[in-house]
């Protein structure tokens, strides 16, 4: 299951999310969203859980919890949501 985490600290970073999400299972990828310009983080990362049941629970867990100061949010990715913000195209 491939999941959106929101609101992310700009100074969080991709290790500190895979330690956070690997808690509750096993993580299949984990990909903090850059700015290209400035190389600083979006704010926002895709998590992949291969175990449905692990990523619900990350999901209940994680949602609206304090990391680095910001309350994240933790939901399914859409499929047409993580295309459009990863700068993916429908093609």
């Amino acid at each position: 299951m491939k999941l959106l985490v929101r609101n992310l600290a700009r100074n969080t970073t991709e290790e500190e999310l895979r330690k956070l999400f690997s808690v509750h299972g096993t993580l299949q990828s984990c990909s903090l969203v850059m700015d290209k310009a400035t190389g600083e983080s979006k704010g926002f990362a895709f998590v992949e859980m291969p175990k449905v049941g692990e990523a619900k629970a990350a999901i209940k867990t994680l949602n609206g919890s304090d990391v680095d100061g910001s309350i994240i949010r933790v939901k399914k990715a859409e499929d047409l949501v993580a295309k459009e913000e990863s700068g993916q195209s429908k093609d």
